[in-house]
């Protein structure tokens, strides 16, 4: 029997979005090579307009969200959902919970649903204490609707236990090593080989791209700064018109050409993760299978996955210390080389995609799993 998987959560693949939609492209291309039957649903403004994708059933369904902003994401993960209840799925993967748990009890019945719970998405500042508290509702009924659920790091893993008394697995995201680098990208740019420092994100609060840009400002060195991702929100437009008057600082949008970005990434001489929510962040392991140097924001999350292979900072102070003091040594090599090790053992695709399928047959064949839909449905 082929096990059909559905993916939901998503604004599709391949990827044009974040973490969630690079999960889901590595993910579901290796389950359907294995043989079962992978479908993701994709909002039906993506780019990609096929039905089939490495091997991928691609879903097209109705997303209002360029006409509704954010609350047209709750609308598309209903989309989703009603149409998840006519295709006799085995297993649901539900990635994220945000705009999906309002909607939990019109799940399949006789369907495994498994939730990741990405990070504690109450936590973020870009949310009024409005919209927060719903999220903490949202978070009560994904656990409530979920069969069984799925924490991203270690952090997230033992809050759920201590929070809502659950049994989480964890499983991390991965990352692939990135072996060569090109110089081509570079001179699209203007830079040269570690001539410049780096960030990648969303505009968003709890990426302190500005705390970070603050304290590059207050640094002396001659190197630029490159600041990639959309700009085009009310924090990325401020933030613009804030650091033009230093000529080192360039927003360049949005890139989402892998080799530019792991070329960028390999040649910069610091690149700053900024982010302080959410569990194992697929970017921050992308730079580290892309070698860079990494200044990560001080938190849990961080330190879960860098232990002492990394620069911290809290403050604009120490981002201008480390970025004036800090040169490429034994140190930083050996700092580099930690961190490509961790993805070559411990965040690998390989690695990672089959933690996904084992606890997704151990959810459905267990005969000591409560939640065993198929084990019951067969047993006779």
């Amino acid at each position: 029997m082929s096990l059909r998987i559905a993916i939901l959560g998503t604004r599709g693949i391949p990827n044009h979005y974040g973490g969630f939609e690079r999960f889901a492209e590595h993910l579901a291309p290796a389950l359907a090579t294995a043989g079962y039957e992978v479908f993701v649903y994709n909002s039906h403004n993506h780019p990609y307009k096929k039905s089939v994708w490495k091997g991928v059933q691609i879903l097209h369904v109705f997303d209002p969200e360029y006409m509704l902003g954010s609350a047209g994401q709750f609308v598309y993960d209903l989309n989703c959902i009603l149409d998840a209840r006519k295709r006799h799925f085995d297993v649901i993967l539900q990635l994220g919970y945000t705009s999906s748990s309002v909607w939990g009890r019109l799940f399949p019945q006789n369907c495994l649903v498994i939730y990741n719970m990405d990070g504690m998405e109450w936590q973020r500042t870009k949310y009024s204490p409005l919209a927060r508290r719903f999220l903490r509702y949202a978070e009560k009924l994904a656990v409530k609707y979920g069969h069984r659920f799925i924490a991203d790091s270690l952090a997230i893993q033992s809050y759920l236990h201590n929070k809502y008394a659950i049994k989480s697995e964890y499983i991390a995201y991965g990352a692939e090593p990135f072996h060569q680098a090109s110089e081509q990208t570079l001179t699209e740019y203007g830079l040269s080989p570690s001539g410049y420092c780096l960030l990648i994100a969303r505009m968003e609060p709890e990426n302190n791209i500005e705390i970070i840009l603050d304290g590059f400002s207050q640094s002396s060195t001659q190197k630029q700064f490159l600041v990639v991702g959309d700009p085009d929100n009310k924090l990325g437009r401020r933030l613009v018109r804030k650091f033009s008057r230093d000529p080192r600082i360039n927003f360049v949008g949005s890139i989402y050409e892998d080799r530019k970005v792991h070329d960028l990434k390999f040649h910069s001489h610091l690149y700053f993760h900024g982010h302080s929510t959410g569990g194992t962040n697929p970017s921050l392991l992308e730079a580290m299978a892309s070698r860079s140097l990494i200044v990560a924001h001080d938190n849990l999350f961080n330190r879960e996955v860098l232990g002492r292979d990394a620069y911290y900072f809290s403050g604009a102070r120490e981002v201008a210390a480390i970025v004036d003091y800090t040169c490429r040594g034994p140190r930083e090599e050996c700092m580099i080389r930690n961190n490509l090790d961790k993805i070559r053992d411990k965040y690998n695709w390989e690695l990672i995609v089959s933690k996904y399928e084992y606890f997704m047959l151990e959810c459905l064949y267990s005969p000591s799993n409560e939640r065993s839909i198929l084990y019951r449905r067969y047993a006779d």
